[in-house]
């Protein structure tokens, strides 16, 4: 009998319950887990108070954009309906914004590119003069370590 930790079973639990609310069929599917399991596991999630329950990362960012543009009356009702602290609504909103908000990207300008490019030519060119004289060293080292067991070979005839 598999067992799975507490954060693995809260997050497959997280995605049957509100607001995601995936089909547990989906839900088995995807994560490996029987159906039957899963049932179980929700189950005992809905005898936990609402407060103990884990929201996915899907989850809470969905809850961000349902209550962006809601009053705070509003947005209070929703996260009392929701079980959600507006505290914690508040807190998902800013990581979500932080996530989204990393740091832009330069495009590199036509000069550079050209730049990079001879660059990379030359870095090329120096590498297959070095895989040459590699080659052409290796094979020179071949070449003496035969002549060298030759000569120790005829010296070892000789002795006997």
């Amino acid at each position: 009998m598999a067992r799975y930790g507490k954060e693995f079973k809260d997050k497959a639990v997280a995605r049957l319950l509100p607001p995601e609310s995936s089909a547990i069929e989906l839900v088995s599917r995807e994560i490996g887990i029987s159906v039957s399991t899963l049932e179980r596991w929700r189950a005992e999630a809905l005898a936990q108070p609402q407060q103990q329950r884990t929201w996915t990362a899907a989850a809470r960012f969905e809850a961000v954009l349902a209550t962006a543009a809601m009053d705070e009356e509003s947005k209070s009702a929703w996260c009392r309906k929701h079980g959600v602290y507006p505290q914690e609504l508040t807190a998902w909103r800013q990581s979500a914004t932080q996530a989204l908000a990393g740091p832009s990207e330069e495009r590199a300008t036509p000069q550079q590119t050209k730049q990079d490019q001879r660059r990379i030519k030359e870095l090329e060119r120096e590498l297959r003069r070095k895989d040459k004289a590699l080659a052409q060293g290796s094979s020179t080292l071949l070449v003496l370590s035969k002549k060298v067991q030759a000569i120790f070979n005829k010296d070892k005839g000789e002795d006997e």
